[in-house]
């Protein structure tokens, strides 16, 4: 199956609100309970894509290390399990515990929460500043599968960075690849 690049969601949007279950200890978490006055990363990840396998280790260290600084991080899985099991909930429990995910691990049965975020692929990345507005979408760096370029989170990171030192975070902005959003069919 080709990669497909995300969508590129608008830069100054505001978040889609959106309130999912998370897979990890059953509650309910809404965006308005979890998002930062800082930043907030929303990440449409799954179980069993390659290219979201190749970066699994990086997002944990990526979440230990800004979380304490006050930035929030949420995961996202829109796939359809029908077609995807290892992507159910209960896989995905399994996953997120198996690596430690530190953010919740949210399930978008309806696929609503991934439509409203135009995400295309996984992994596919957003962050949203203080007043949840879109200032960096795309990926997380410049690594692929079997590319041999080290996984080191570098394009988040330089944004979160920017963020946490007050000043813009960069308009440059390369486009997540990955695996498409497996959309359920009509």
């Amino acid at each position: 199956m080709p990669a497909v690049e995300s969508n590129m969601f608008p830069l100054g949007e505001k978040a889609p609100s959106f309130e999912l279950v998370n897979v990890i200890n059953g509650q309910i978490v809404r965006l308005e309970d979890v998002k930062s006055d800082i930043a907030t990363v929303i990440m449409f990840i799954c179980n069993h894509c390659p290219f979201v396998k190749h970066v699994q280790e990086e997002l944990v260290r990526l979440a230990n290390d800004y979380q304490p600084k006050g930035i929030s991080f949420i995961a996202i899985n829109s796939n359809d399990v029908e077609k995807y099991p290892d992507d159910s909930p209960e896989k995905m429990k399994e996953v997120a515990e198996q690596f430690g995910y530190p953010f919740p691990y949210l399930f978008d049965e309806t696929q609503e929460v991934a439509k409203a975020y135009q995400a295309a692929c996984t992994p596919d990345f957003y962050i949203f500043d203080g007043a949840m507005q879109c200032v960096y979408r795309g990926q997380l760096d410049d690594s692929r599968p079997n590319n041999g370029i080290p996984v080191t989170g570098s394009s988040i990171r330089t944004a979160l960075d920017a963020l946490l030192l007050g000043k813009p975070v960069p308009k440059e902005q390369k486009p997540s690849i990955g695996c498409s959003i497996k959309w359920k069919e009509k």
